[in-house]
């Protein structure tokens, strides 16, 4: 199947499919492998590791020559020079989040970069089409890692936000296969994003006990936490995390600290493990090739059933 709309257009992919910026996670091996396969691959800066973020880059380089993205995550940027960081490493596209479009926006657009900014309400996307953004990846409650506390379902959202503004937009939470990339389609979008669904991948770095809990997972094993003054947090189910689901304290932000033990040593039950819904729609670990290969499949599969089953 061909696309040719204006999220393939703005981002210079094959795919309108775009993979999460997950913080220590959505680095060169993964990022490069989904932008193998004419996607757009991610790389983070949520983790503040600007050094190791550079060297990341430039990994991609050497794997792949096809386009990629930086995210910046507004709420964990240590360095006020991070936009300057960005602009120097020549990338063409940003995600903005968590934070104020108004920030960073004219600036990376002044060094000619494609800005989208990552939304969980139609207040939040008028302000960010207001401060000029290219477009917006309107992201529904559903999904994994920092929400709003009021969350709204992708069901909801992206039609609401599609009624109110004009410009691309990328959906993102609850999306993992082609028949919920064909839905997101029908609601307004023109591309997808995907966190969860690339956190089980077989390129990713966590440990494989993170990915049998996704992969092992019931449509109900994520709990929304809400700390008081501080983000929501949609993640695994755990004793933990069931405990501070309805009880939210200064622990959470302890757990969230072991980072090391969770993604990369695989103690899912010491830390927070940031997971969406749709891992109860995951049951297997696979190669990001085949993931969006599936993906593309499955969307035109959809989209010709429909097409024969109510014709016009």
């Amino acid at each position: 199947m061909t696309f040719d709309n204006r999220i393939t257009q703005l981002l210079g992919v094959e795919i309108p499919i775009v993979q999460a910026p997950m913080g220590f996670i959505a680095r060169a091996p993964l990022a490069s492998a989904v932008s193998k396969t004419g996607a757009l691959g991610i790389i983070e800066t949520s983790s503040g590791q600007l050094d190791a973020i550079r060297d990341e880059i430039k990994k991609m380089r050497e794997l792949t020559d096809r386009p990629f993205g930086v995210n910046v995550a507004q709420a964990f940027v240590r360095d006020p020079s991070i936009v300057d960081f960005v602009i120097e490493q020549g990338v063409r596209f940003v995600s903005t989040s968590a934070g104020d479009p108004r920030k960073y926006t004219s600036t990376l657009k002044a060094a000619g970069l494609t800005v989208f900014h990552v939304v969980p309400t139609l207040r939040a996307a008028l302000k960010a089409v207001d401060a000029g953004v290219d477009g917006l990846i309107v992201e529904g409650g559903e999904g994994g890692g920092f929400k709003n506390h009021k969350e709204v379902s992708t069901m909801v959202l992206l039609p609401l936000v599609r009624s109110r503004v004009d410009v691309p937009i990328i959906a993102a939470g609850g999306i993992c296969d082609g028949a919920t990339m064909a839905a997101a389609f029908a609601l307004g979008a023109e591309g997808v994003q995907m966190g969860t669904r690339m956190v089980s991948a077989a390129e990713s770095p966590v440990h494989e006990n993170w990915k049998a809990a996704i992969t092992n997972a019931a449509e109900t094993d994520t709990v929304l936490l809400k700390p008081p003054g501080a983000p929501a947090l949609r993640c695994i189910r755990t004793a933990k995390t069931e405990a501070l689901e309805h009880d939210p304290d200064s622990a959470m932000m302890e757990m969230m600290g072991h980072v090391d033990d969770v993604y990369f040593k695989g103690q899912v039950e010491k830390g927070i493990a940031l997971t969406g819904q749709v891992a109860g729609r995951i049951d297997s670990v696979r190669p990001v090739a085949d993931i969006i290969e599936d993906m593309v499949r499955g969307f035109s599969e959809t989209v010709d059933r429909l097409s024969s089953s109510y014709p016009s």
